[in-house]
């Protein structure tokens, strides 16, 4: 008689924490379920990821990918400052293609991406692999050039497009600018 109630007593309790279990993984779940990205940033799809990822690295190959290390990392930190700063698109693709029209002519933030045959596969395949693993680092694990932390504008060394804007410095063949602290940009 006293290994049945035992028993019993131990095939209630195992019965009691298996409900206790099922309710709480279900509530859990339906939070999961009903969290929105504007809630919870921090959960993105997997498809998400390697959209911007491509995007990313579509962006540091086209406007970096012949620079050193440092320079594609500095292209691609203006570009997350962008996304950060909430002024040029929500995420990393909607920055890299936003485009603008000025006098009735459509200009893209970069260059490349309001000319066609650009956005079109790579030619140097291994130019583009680094390009992808500088977006991975930037993207996914937050790295980042501490002198570049308020960048949002860069332009090629080569021109001079006498912007109203704080020069930060130069890396590799790009020059990189902040907004005056008391501008509205350019």
């Amino acid at each position: 008689m006293e290994k049945v109630v035992k028993f019993t007593t131990c095939l209630i309790g195992l019965m009691l924490v298996s409900l206790l279990v099922q309710n709480v993984t279900q509530a859990k779940m339906t939070k999961l379920r009903t969290t929105t990205l504007a809630e919870s940033p921090s959960v993105v799809s997997i498809k998400t990821v390697e959209r911007n990822l491509d995007c990313m690295a579509m962006n540091i190959y086209r406007e970096a990918g012949y620079e050193p290390f440092e320079g594609k990392v500095a292209v691609a930190q203006v570009t997350m400052n962008r996304v950060k700063s909430g002024r040029f698109g929500n995420d990393v693709c909607g920055v890299v293609y936003q485009k603008n029209i000025i006098m009735e002519k459509v200009v893209c933030q970069f260059s490349w991406a309001c000319d066609s045959a650009a956005k079109a596969r790579p030619v140097n395949h291994a130019a583009y692999q680094e390009s992808y693993e500088v977006a991975k680092k930037v993207l996914l694990e937050g790295f980042s050039l501490s002198v570049l932390k308020d960048a949002l504008y860069y332009h090629a060394a080569y021109v001079n497009p006498r912007w109203p804007l704080e020069k930060i410095g130069q890396i590799g063949q790009h020059i990189f600018y902040k907004p005056k602290s008391n501008s509205k940009d350019i």
